[in-house]
């Protein structure tokens, strides 16, 4: 099981610091913490592998606000989001961004977890399966890059899908793309070991309720267990 963090805009380096000195990660589980760009490098060397939120796909150039893989490892970051729901519902980004992305990351050494997931309007239109088809066709295979599934409607909403409507995403993902998936969309410590004991979910992407040390660990235990 792989446990994810996603910090999203916040924590900045003090906060970052204390909950590292707070945080007790239990055995059994694989955990990485994603904080925002200016607080890698606080969080990097204190015994998590810690991810960015994004990375571009090219190795320098006059692109404003962006940072490239190899400033990431540079400082000693070890992978990467890529494609997450708020990136493309905000920021543009597109299938074809997210693979060029993904590609690059890969190739710099990092490791890489995808996002892909369909809307509300796209779930009541039904449409999910063709929408995860084409986003994970878009996403390069490698033994350094997981996928997770988070279904738009359920991130920063409260709401979460079914333990049935996440194993039938997770068997569709796998069906086209030979890796891990996790399952992202308002995980808590209430509801995170009935999804990770689903067919098909091989972790977690947790947004809000990782920012705690006490309910992420309490994540953690869930998928160790």
């Amino acid at each position: 099981m792989l446990v994810a963090g996603n910090w999203k805009m916040f924590k900045g380096t003090r906060e970052t610091v204390a909950f590292f000195q707070a945080f007790e990660p239990p055995g059994g589980v694989e955990i990485v913490v994603c904080p925002p760009f200016t607080s890698l490098l606080a969080a990097v060397g204190r015994g998590i592998p810690v991810y960015a939120q994004s990375v571009h796909w090219a190795a320098e150039g006059a692109f404003t606000g962006e940072v490239s893989a190899a400033m990431l490892v540079e400082l000693g970051v070890e992978g990467a989001i890529v494609g997450h729901s708020e990136r493309r519902q905000y920021f543009g980004e597109t299938d074809e961004t997210v693979r060029l992305r993904c590609e690059a990351a890969l190739e710099a050494g990092l490791a890489v977890i995808a996002c892909v997931g369909e809307t509300e309007a796209e779930r009541g239109a039904k449409e999910t399966e063709a929408v995860l088809q084409r986003q994970v066709a878009a996403i390069p295979s490698h033994e350094r890059l997981v996928i997770a599934y988070e279904p738009v409607w359920a991130i920063g909403t409260g709401r979460t899908a079914t333990p049935e409507l996440a194993r039938e995403a997770h068997e569709l993902i796998k069906g086209l793309h030979d890796t891990r998936v996790l399952y992202g969309g308002s995980v808590k410590p209430e509801n995170a070991a009935e999804l990770m004991a689903q067919p098909g979910v091989d972790g977690a992407l947790v947004g809000g309720a990782s920012l705690e040390p006490a309910s992420f660990a309490a994540i953690c235990r869930a998928a160790a267990a």
